[in-house]
């Protein structure tokens, strides 16, 4: 682990307008328009939030942002980070119920929200006893007026001269709750930045002259570290995706080199390159992917979830780099990035700001950026700790000599048999994830023995013309069971109908396994 400088929030904004000014941050269609805001224009609308934010209130507030990704959901939540207060964002599509429970139990005072969550703030207001204001980022108007009446030469200016304390915490992240009660992580801003301050593997990606597309929404860690704070000190142009019905047209726009991504959308935008290549069947890859992506697309970086290799294979086929990446928000966010040496079954090297040990199979972490702990919650906080301080990922796998990581499963998933096998139930998964008739699967226990319930991928059933669809999964199961130990059988493939169920971070919500002996 290597010691790190970490600037606060305000000097990498600082820094950032003071090297790029005028050059071009942001960029994001409105309207039907492209609109760009330079590096220096972002610094002074955020200084000015920043101030707005202070007039309504001189004590410290809790912040609930629920909006998809905008140009003043960047300003409102640089804003409140470099204002002493706490951000707390959420994915818009959180109900009422929920937003009145998370926002009580996290003592939020502000709630600001994107247009289509009007009627929801306004029963939130009414319902949720700490929640003094609501207010509307998504009238771009109001916050011209912001940006104007709290700018540099206002009576206001002063209220932008704080210095925030580093190491306390700036904002909290709920956990998306895949099991038990979701969890409010808290992070400094030395957690936030300190974790951008890796050194990079690939030094010809992140570049001022490149373009990073923002498709992933800012409410999750990954995504505003990774596009925005990392892309503000690498110097990087960050386009603004808006919703993911519009990412076809936002690649063709902005004509990106790097984009961050979760395997399910990288899967979905592979189709259409594949369907390019039948409507057109004189394309190469290449030259389909180019339609699809643009013509500067390079790198793809995968984070969430697992990141199947034969993916990885066809993208190389297409001249695009896609590999992936692993973090947790409890460190801060990454804990190892790929390169193009890695393994493609590997999650990337562990970054210099992080050191990793492997403890009875788990990925245990060391970092300055870990997270304070979760909000009043101290014996959960507690329990992710090991003695000597270490961060428990919960997650299994191993680690090479020259810090490559690979994952194997989750310690929390392990199914215990009655005569003490551990078997993880992910490792059988990617065997039935490398079928294509295979669109999503779950291994879990019942009655001590392991079964595969699987949803199959009906566009592969139709085009294939396959009609007994058990069948085939049957004997794919009985060739896996081939080259597997006795207790790591198949004994029964169960067909549904449905997706399952998922977290706001796309992961499969799995079922509690059965245990023989309890």
């Amino acid at each position: 682990m290597t010691e790190k400088y970490v600037p606060t929030v305000r000097e990498l904004l600082d820094d950032a307008a003071a090297k790029h000014g005028d050059k071009t941050f942001i960029e994001f269609m409105r309207g039907g328009k492209l609109e760009e805001r330079s590096y220096a224009a972002t610094r002074l609308n955020a200084l000015a939030v920043c101030r707005w934010i202070r007039s309504i209130s001189a004590e410290r507030m809790h912040i609930a942002l629920v909006s998809d990704t905008s140009y003043e959901y960047i300003t409102c939540l640089t804003g409140i980070l470099i204002s002493g207060n706490v951000a707390i964002p959420f994915s818009p599509d959180l109900s009422v119920f929920e937003a009145v429970n998370l926002f009580d139990r996290a003592d939020v005072d502000l709630l600001l929200y994107e247009n289509a969550y009007e009627a929801r703030a306004a029963q939130i207001l009414k319902s949720c006893k700490t929640v003094k204001q609501a207010v509307n980022i998504g009238d771009a108007a109001y916050f011209e007026a912001i940006y104007r009446d709290y700018g540099e030469n206002s009576p206001c200016a002063a209220l932008s001269d704080i210095r925030v304390d580093p190491e306390a915490c700036a904002a909290m992240i709920y956990t998306s709750g895949t099991t038990g009660v979701r969890k409010a992580v808290m992070l400094s801003t030395r957690a936030l930045v300190g974790n951008i301050m890796y050194t990079d593997y690939c030094t010809d990606i992140f570049t001022e002259e490149s373009v990073a597309l923002s498709v992933l929404p800012m409410y999750h860690i990954y995504c505003f570290t990774g596009d925005y704070l990392k892309n503000m000190k690498d110097g990087l142009t960050v386009a603004l995706n808006g919703n993911m019905h519009s990412v076809l047209n936002s690649l063709s726009v902005f004509q990106p080199r790097v984009m961050r991504v979760v395997p399910l959308i990288a899967q979905t935008l592979l189709k259409v390159v594949k369907s390019a290549m039948l409507r057109d069947k004189s394309l190469t890859p290449p030259e389909a992917a180019q339609k699809v992506f643009g013509r500067n697309l390079r790198w793809m970086i995968s984070g969430g979830a697992y990141l199947d290799p034969a993916l990885v294979r066809e993208y190389d086929a297409l001249g695009i780099m896609l590999r992936q990446g692993y973090g947790m928000t409890e460190a801060g966010c990454r804990i190892s990035v790929p390169d193009e040496g890695v393994s493609m079954a590997s999650v990337g090297r562990v970054i210099d700001v992080c050191d990793v040990r492997i403890e009875n199979g788990e990925i245990q972490v060391l970092t300055p950026t870990r997270m304070l702990g979760y909000y009043k919650m101290p014996e959960e906080t507690a329990a992710m700790f090991t003695e000597d301080g270490w961060l428990k990922t919960g997650d299994i796998g191993t680690l090479t000599e020259d810090r490559e990581l690979f994952i194997t499963g989750r310690v929390k998933n392990l199914i215990i048999l009655s005569n003490g096998e551990n078997v993880s139930p992910e490792a059988i998964e990617k065997k039935f994830q490398q079928l294509d008739i295979v669109e999503e699967v779950m291994v879990y226990a019942r009655s001590d023995r392991l079964v595969a319930e699987v949803f199959p991928n009906a566009a592969y059933i139709r085009d294939n013309c396959i009609e007994d669809v058990k069948s085939v999964l049957d004997k794919a199961a009985e060739e896996m069971n081939l080259k597997a130990k006795p207790s790591h059988y198949i004994t029964k493939v169960i067909l549904r109908a449905t997706p399952f169920e998922r977290t706001e971070s796309g992961k499969i919500k799995r079922k509690a396994p059965e245990f023989a002996v309890q």
